[in-house]
């Protein structure tokens, strides 16, 4: 796999075309342990845990997740780029670093994407060095996407939550990304969770967003109607790199969403409040977690 990609960078209204660069190099998921060679696959997973549940299931989906046990296509990251003009001033550039999928549990050729809930997600973001995307960061993801697949909706009901669901859906997903090389940015399959500044005010909630038909057509608006404790099939984690380069220079991404001036490259919320408060992350030494830098192998 090479070390970076060709992609078109997002541009907002009145900024112009998007113009065609060369992204850098992309970034490993920090403190990933060693996948077992014994370690359950996605179809075992989905055995294991049928009838358990939505606690105890997310239970034994976070213990994999520390020890490694998810596709190894999820340690390299993908780097997507974005622009903002201001009304004044010189355009924003910004690259920031993404899974190419969405968390699963299992093998690369055997996985099982794993709904979480807030609570869950915002654990294994914090464990690997990384957070949620904004509303804005998933659009970019989608346009930019070498695989852009169709949302498969599955009837409404009390199952949306049970293991039958998860494998229909995974059935689904798998028919569209058959011949698909494993390790390349892919969206459009599943709903994301996101940080927004509505979660200052309803903590109780997860926001959610995206599942997109389309560029600029999701087919979910940002919502936060569900409990924080609350997951289905059709949702998603993707998890972004917790540094940004602004302009060839590398920042935290909690101090550029903080930013009134450099926040708008990444949502279109203007600066999020307390970015920190959103993820339930207080990282006093985000060096810690052991960080491969840009181009490290």
């Amino acid at each position: 796999m090479l070390a970076s990609l060709v992609v078109c960078a997002v541009t907002d209204a009145g900024a112009g075309p998007a113009a065609v660069a060369v992204a850098p190099p992309t970034v490993r998921l920090a403190a990933l342990s060693v996948r077992a060679p014994d370690a359950l696959t996605g179809s075992q997973f989905l055995e294991e845990t049928k009838g358990w549940s939505e606690s105890e299931r997310q239970r034994a989906a976070l213990g994999e997740f520390e020890r490694g046990n998810m596709p190894r296509f999820l340690d390299r990251l993908r780097p997507v780029r974005l622009s903002h003009r201001p009304p004044r001033g010189e355009a924003i550039t910004a690259t920031v670093w993404v899974t190419a999928d969405y968390l699963a549990v299992g093998s690369d050729d055997d996985f099982l994407y794993v709904p979480l809930t807030r609570p869950s997600a915002n654990r294994v973001a914090e464990r690997f060095g990384c957070v949620l995307p904004t509303p804005r960061i998933v659009d970019a993801i989608y346009e930019q996407a070498r695989v852009q697949m169709t949302p498969q909706p599955l009837p409404a009901g009390p199952r949306m939550a049970s293991n039958a669901y998860y494998a229909r859906h995974q059935q689904l997903i798998a028919a569209q990304r058959a011949g698909t090389e494993p390790g390349v940015l892919v969206s459009g399959h599943k709903k994301d969770l996101v940080v927004t500044n509505r979660l200052l005010t309803r903590p109780d909630r997860v926001a959610i967003y995206g599942w997109h038909r389309g560029i600029g057509k999701p087919i979910q608006p940002l919502s936060t109607v569900h409990g924080a404790k609350y997951a289905d099939y059709s949702h998603g984690v993707r998890l972004v790199w917790h540094e940004v380069e602004i302009d060839s220079v590398r920042r935290s991404i909690y101090d550029v969403l903080a930013d009134p001036e450099l926040a708008p490259v990444l949502t279109r919320e203007g600066a999020l409040r307390d970015a920190h408060a959103l993820m339930e992350s207080r990282r006093r030494e985000t060096g810690a977690l052991a960080a491969s830098p840009p181009g490290s192998s």
